[in-house]
């Protein structure tokens, strides 16, 4: 089974050759590497460039073009694959030694259509465990508990190209979360089978940059997402609830407690107006 690596970057020269260099180190080898350099002035594409010679075999691809956002560069780099398997790394992420090895593994013995495991969250000198099969194993339909709790790290996901061209790719109007919207797209079939098993294979930088950080933008887009793919009205409701409790804990983390205060009180707005909007898909 042929894998293609697809890492989108954007001013990552200073992570950059660590997020390729977890790939090299991988004990099953992906057959190519695509970089998507989106429009950086750090020096990015330089960096991806200069290690093509230390990656062991495998072809790196590294292409350049003006900024558009995460997912027009993963769209622009799943274009350019080849594999039958796409596996998503982030530029500043890494990888640990098993882990195509481990989700080519899981695929095979269950048949899956997507592979999705556990991860270490850093953030300075912090260390978490980040336990989202816990979240799969939990629900009854892990469709609908993936929609109420966004459980899938983009970094740890393996899932077949066809499908995702078949869904249509990442939604580039969505400035953030384009990753649970299309898992949700390539999910919402009852005959797609996933799996999210207890292994930590990834490694996740949370930096003051990254795109989880904007609070508002995250809120905005995760409230278009839950309109588009709600299964039922209650996981409509549960899923407004969990993304403005989001939003509230991480203005509360930045000391920000006048914002936290402004999405508490849109909350009751937000579930209201779901009352009255037609159109709750099913699965």
């Amino acid at each position: 089974m042929s894998i293609s690596v697809i890492i989108p970057a954007y001013k990552a020269a200073a992570t950059i050759e660590r997020a390729l260099r977890s790939v090299a180190s991988q004990t099953l080898k992906p057959g190519e590497v695509i970089v998507v350099d989106d429009g950086s002035d750090d020096g990015t594409f330089e960096a991806a460039e200069n290690f093509k010679s230390q990656l062991d075999g495998i072809d790196l691809k590294v292409i350049g073009q003006p900024n558009q956002g995460a997912g027009a560069a993963r769209n622009r780099a799943i274009n350019e694959a080849s594999g039958t398997w796409l596996a998503f790394l982030d530029a500043d992420d890494e990888w640990l030694p098993e882990k195509l090895s481990a989700s080519m593994q899981a695929i095979e013995k269950h048949e899956l259509l997507l592979f999705a495991h556990n991860y270490i969250a850093i953030q300075g000198a912090k260390e978490t465990l980040v336990d989202c099969a816990a979240r799969y194993h939990a629900a009854a339909d892990p469709f609908r508990g993936l929609y109420r709790k966004g459980y899938l790290a983009t970094s740890s996901v393996v899932v077949r190209r066809d499908a995702v061209l078949a869904a249509g790719g990442f939604d580039e109007t969505l400035a953030t979360a384009q990753d649970f919207d299309l898992w949700l797209k390539v999910l919402k079939n009852k005959d797609a089978v996933f799996r999210v098993e207890p292994l930590v294979l990834t490694r996740y930088h949370v930096t003051p940059g990254s795109i989880t950080s904007h609070t508002k933008r995250r809120l905005d887009c995760s409230l278009r997402i839950a309109r588009r793919h709600a299964p039922g009205r209650q996981d409509h409701f549960y899923r407004i609830i969990a993304v403005h409790y989001e939003a509230i804990s991480a203005s509360l983390n930045q000391e920000r407690p006048g914002a936290a205060l402004v999405y508490l009180l849109s909350l009751p707005g937000c579930l209201l107006a779901s009352i009255f909007r037609n159109g709750n898909s099913s699965r």
